[in-house]
């Protein structure tokens, strides 16, 4: 996961992980809200509030689980006009520390740590986590990529109108003239 590409990061030391826990409050200030719209593509993310929980499994396997409330602005895919969208999300991860795997990437080989549609442990090759970043990614899966303002329905072009003239009737009729 490369962090540079997030718009907010929130790094934790998982080997600082006591065996009660860890439960923190992410909260998006005004200028991480402009960042988060941006990065996602949206016209505005007034609110963006994710509460987050760590818990040991073993001494290298952490349960991370979170709760999203986030309140976006789109345009309507129909009409342009403002669409406020509410996007509630609950999140769940295992993750499991393999320090050793980044040491096989820096030699120019290639490292897979986990295949995105694999529901195992996500394999993580140090102990400093962010925390924002799943709680982003599952963020952008939660957006309607086609909102649509209430009430509004799209009417493709020509519906109402007749049948169009096959092509091939017309081709027919080119051949008929002189």
């Amino acid at each position: 996961m490369n962090e540079a590409a997030f718009p907010i990061q929130r790094p934790y030391d998982l080997s600082d992980l006591s065996a009660a826990g860890y439960e923190t409050k992410i909260e998006a200030n005004a200028e991480d809200l402009r960042r988060i719209a941006q990065w996602s593509g949206v016209d505005a993310v007034k609110r963006f509030v994710a509460h987050v929980t760590l818990r040991p499994l073993s001494q290298t396997r952490f349960l991370f689980e979170a709760e999203l409330e986030a309140d976006i602005v789109q345009g309507c895919v129909v009409t342009l006009d403002p669409v406020e969208t509410h996007i509630a999300r609950s999140l769940s991860r295992v993750l499991h520390l393999m320090p050793g795997a980044h040491r096989f990437a820096d030699k120019g080989g290639m490292v897979t740590l986990s295949d995105p549609d694999d529901e195992g442990p996500e394999e993580i090759g140090s102990p400093r986590y962010d925390l924002a970043a799943p709680i982003l990614e599952d963020f952008v899966l939660g957006i309607d990529r086609y909102p649509r303002a209430p009430g509004v329905a799209f009417a493709g072009p020509g519906e109402g109108a007749g049948k169009p003239e096959s092509p091939f009737a017309v081709l027919e009729r080119l051949k008929r003239e002189p």
